[in-house]
């Protein structure tokens, strides 16, 4: 095996190879994706048997039969609290226990009562309460339509494409001659038969037509003969121990045209159709250098999809955590602006609807259908299944520095003392793998990092931190503790065969900790206390890389579907696997600190629900402008689906950029959520200085505005935290009626009032920002010009141009006084930025609290700030919260203001004063000097 590490570094590491696309499967070589897909629309096998049908106050229950093979599934439906519609489907009296996904829901969904309004013979029709919505079951063919008063809002199993392959025992003299005699065929239906499962009077009716049951015992023989119980890709082969087990559904959306999310690919933010294509893939792999604008599986599978129009928004959330398929068809896909606009004129009644079919390799159906009606309501009725995004430490919000890999001890101390020199600020270092012991994890190199706890104790110092990366891929050394531990407790996951699974990732060999074990996660967290992680201190923070899992030698660069997890298949698991590693992580972070200090974790792979434990990056991008233009998308796709925590490798991983790449890509992640530079080993060193001054001096100018905006930046994660709804938005969040924004993707909102839209063309000397709302005003944050919303603009710029807006109506809190980390700038002052709108009332917020403990739950400072007829007010949100800050307000600038004659202060104590101000009359700006009242007390001031 030792060559094939060699072949995989010798291509990893040359930095100039693409991803080799024969590595990874397509739907046709992935038998189970083939099979479905083979399947066409039409009138569904599957019917309703009403008479089995029990209505509880909580749940409907329902068998579904399949006419064709007369296997019976339970059909389970649930009416859950907050506009939620929950259904399962699975084997009636399977063979063996398929898997459903655990750990996912942050609780068992609380339902509301479900009520029968009319049956019939045809179906049901059962009450979901709110606003006339209703579930319409269909019996035959079994169809599902959610209706809201006379509209349908989505239709299940309305093309037919409904299929369960049912588990069945493997018959390996399995074959059939049909001869032209009918007695001999059905004789041998009959042995092969005897033993499934049937509904008798359908049986009765089947024995009258032998010749049917010979057609359908010969295309028995043929599937079997398409991987259904054993299948090979290049020289790997996967057992298959429990056969064909697939399951798939479609969905059909009527008045949709815009359907977003199903993360991670690298890909437009609105999804494309796939009936010229591959279907997009949900499938966690180490894909080298992946390519942009396709649906090829990457390193996280979030199966959530977001669609929207101009009336409502709604949401499926799949949950399996199998290799899975997505495929989207429309009946407007190809169709121009102007084809839509003749089919307007002549009449055409079609209404846009988009298909959308879902596709499992193995599980149970578990679907959860999102009502809406607004994007905000879809993003709180997600995270009530799975949780918000973590509230990382303040630190982890500012700037982080990278590379693989900072050479030694002596490497770190001076890249720490360069961002002094040049005055760039940055809060967390990072050690790539090279910074272990021969790439044992939990390790230090005895020779390059002899002094661990030295060097971060310079760190410290400085009031910054490091993060260091800890792999699941374990080294098999007898001699290593870790792997002793975990061999020595079975918690390895196993081979088919029952022993230890082994692979090749960086180590060489390596085994790979079976997290999906509570008992090997609790293990797993308790080696990052002080006292078994040697060398480790409070601000060393972790990276979980590799984690799809990671296996150089193995299929698709990733484990055998037939490892064992216990009693499970590593094919019933796979897209689960990052999720536990970062959970298992982030919850050793906590207890190290006896459960006071916010964790900070970033993990590559991760499904449904891993916003609950850190933050994403895209992966192993490449120094390209498309690579750079492709992360706005990606974090959107990301934050649609509760991840909000994420981030682009600046510069580029892979290659090296050049100077007006790196520029670019310094000022778009610095408004992205997580803002990370890093680079390959292979690259030439890019710390932020060695570009010359010009160039140092507008990647320092980039980073500052980050720090700038930090109180900004952390209240989005508070608000995110408490409500799941996204940090980094699409525009159609915020401005959901509007057409003109469903497609953008080269333009994002920080939260609701601020409006980036990066520069991402090489050479640009200008962009086309759309601003959107016929009632909004936009103020440029660096000229505060003001501009009408709902127009297009172009903005012509320079190297040193980052285009952002404020939205007139907001008030926004910075920190001008830049220092050398967040940390540094906890006590400093705030400048208020008032973007006024003659339209409404200006509103803002400011949220502190220590930065870094759990204690915000009870400790904080939350204030409403707004600006109306002159009033300027700053109210406290949370009175019952106990904390107090040093921090004061030391400028107010309001953006199109009219000038005053004077300027009053009014304080919590009662206290009046006159305050000093400046106005701008050719830009409309009023700045009020030195206010000086504490930023967590009440006060007010009155324009006169």
């Amino acid at each position: 095996m030792a060559p094939v590490l060699v072949l995989w570094l010798a291509v990893s590491l040359s930095g100039t190879w693409a991803v080799d696309k024969g590595n990874f499967k397509t739907c046709d070589q992935s038998s189970f994706c083939k099979r479905q897909r083979a399947l066409k629309p039409g009138e569904s096998p599957y019917r309703a048997l009403l008479e089995t049908m029990e209505l509880t106050n909580t749940r409907l229950t329902l068998q579904l039969i399949n006419d064709n093979n007369k296997v019976r599934l339970l059909l389970e439906l649930y009416r859950l609290q907050g506009n939620i519609t929950r259904v399962k489907i699975n084997e009636l009296k399977p063979l063996k226990l398929r898997y459903e996904v655990p750990d996912v829901l942050i609780r068992d969904p609380p339902t509301e009562p479900l009520s029968l309004l009319s049956q019939d013979e045809n179906g049901v029709v059962l009450s979901l309460g709110a606003e006339s919505q209703r579930v319409i079951v269909s019996a035959r063919p079994f169809r599902l339509d959610i209706m809201e008063g006379r509209e349908v809002l989505m239709s299940l199993n309305s093309r037919g494409l409904l299929a369960f392959e049912h588990l069945r025992m493997r018959k390996d003299t399995f074959s059939y001659k049909v001869t032209s005699t009918v007695a001999s065929v059905w004789d041998n239906i009959k042995r092969v038969f005897s033993s499934s499962q049937a509904d008798p009077e359908a049986e009765k009716k089947e024995e009258t037509d032998p010749a049917k049951q010979a057609e359908t015992a010969k295309e028995e023989e043929e599937k079997v003969e398409d991987g259904m119980w054993e299948e090979t890709f290049k020289s790997h082969s996967d057992s298959k121990p429990n056969g064909p087990s697939a399951v798939s559904l479609d969905f059909s959306l009527p008045g949709v045209e815009h359907v977003y999310g199903i993360p991670e690919h690298a890909d437009t933010l609105r999804l494309k159709t796939t009936e010229n294509g591959d279907p997009y893939r949900l499938y966690n792999l180490d894909v080298f250098q992946y390519e942009l604008y396709n649906p090829m599986a990457l390193y996280g599978a979030v199966p959530v999809m977001l669609a929207h129009n101009a009336q409502r928004t709604t949401g499926i959330f799949w949950l399996n955590a199998a290799e899975t398929w997505v495929d989207i068809s429309s009946n407007t896909a190809g169709k121009t602006v102007f084809g839509k606009m003749l089919d307007y004129v002549q009449g055409s009644s079609e209404t846009p609807q988009t298909d959308v079919r879902w596709i499992s390799e193995s599980g149970i159906i578990d679907v959860f259908i999102m009502l809406g009606p607004t994007p905000k309501d879809v993003f709180a009725q997600y995270a009530s299944l799975t949780g918000t995004q973590a509230f990382p430490p303040l630190a982890a919000v500012g700037y982080h520095q990278c590379r693989w890999n900072y050479n030694d001890q002596e490497d770190v101390t001076s890249v720490d003392a360069g961002f002094d020199e040049h005055d760039i600020p940055y809060d967390y270092i990072w050690l790539d793998i090279e910074h272990t012991d021969g790439k044992r994890y939990f390790t230090w190199d005895p020779h390059k990092f002899a002094s661990p706890k030295e060097m971060l104790q310079g760190l410290m110092d400085k009031k910054r931190k490091m993060v260091a990366i800890v792999d699941p891929h374990i080294k098999v050394d007898t001699n290593y503790k870790i792997h002793n531990e975990i061999r020595s407790r079975s918690f390895y996951i196993k081979n088919k065969d029952g022993g230890d699974y082994e692979g090749w990732c960086w180590p060489g060999s390596a085994g790979y900790p079976d997290f999906t074990r509570a008992d090997m996660r609790d293990w797993w967290a308790s080696m990052f206390a002080y006292d078994q992680y040697e060398g480790s201190m409070e601000n060393l923070y972790t990276w979980n890389d590799m984690n799809e899992p990671s296996v150089f030698n193995g299929p698709e660069v990733t484990m055998h579907k037939d490892a064992l997890h216990g009693a499970w298949e590593h094919r019933d698991v796979h897209n689960l696997y990052g999720f536990y590693v970062q959970m298992a992580t982030a919850e050793g972070l906590i207890q190290r600190s006896g459960g006071v200090e916010r964790p900070f974790v970033l993990t590559r792979a991760f499904f449904a629900g891993s916003q609950r434990y850190g933050a994403v990056w895209t992966g192993d991008n490449a120094a390209e402008w498309d690579h750079l233009k492709v992360s706005i998308p990606m974090c959107l796709s990301l934050g649609l689906v509760g991840i909000s925590f994420c981030g682009a490798d600046v510069g580029g991983f892979f290659k090296s950029p050049s100077t007006e790449l790196l520029v670019r890509w310094y000022q778009t992640g610095a408004y992205q959520p997580f803002f990370r530079a890093h680079a390959h080993l292979d690259t030439p060193r890019r710390e932020p200085w060695l570009f010359g001054p010009e160039n140092t001096a507008l990647i320092r100018e980039a980073v500052r505005q980050r720090y700038t905006l930090l109180p900004y930046w952390y209240q989005q994660f508070y608000h995110a935290h408490r409500t799941g709804q996204p940090i980094m938005r699409p525009l159609w969040v915020e401005y959901p009626e509007d057409p003109a924004t469903f497609a953008l993707d080269d333009e994002f909102l920080i939260g609701r009032d601020l409006l980036v839209h990066p520069v991402t063309e090489e050479g640009a000397r200008g962009v086309t920002a759309y601003l959107p709302g016929k009632d909004e005003v936009w103020f440029d944050v660096h000229t505060f010009q003001k501009h009408n919303g709902a127009q297009n603009l172009y903005i012509p710029v320079t190297i040193s141009s980052i285009p952002v807006f404020q939205r007139g109506g907001s008030i926004i809190p910075r920190k001008i006084r830049v220092r050398r980390s967040s940390s540094c700038m906890m006590h400093d002052p705030y400048t208020l930025y008032v973007a006024l709108n003659p339209q409404r009332t200006a509103e803002g917020e400011l949220y502190i609290d220590d930065g870094h403990t759990f204690n915000y739950e009870k400790e904080f400072i939350h204030r409403r700030l707004s600006f109306a007829n002159n009033l300027l007010s700053s109210v406290n949100l949370a009175p019952d919260a106990q904390f107090s800050t040093r921090s004061w307000i030391e400028r107010i600038v309001i953006l199109g203001a009219s000038k005053p004659s004077k300027v009053i202060l009014k304080t919590d104590d009662g206290q009046e004063s006159q305050l000093e101000f400046d106005f701008d009359s050719s830009m409309s700006v009023l700045t009020l000097r030195k206010p000086g009242m504490n930023a967590g007390v009440d006060w007010n001031v009155m324009l006169q």
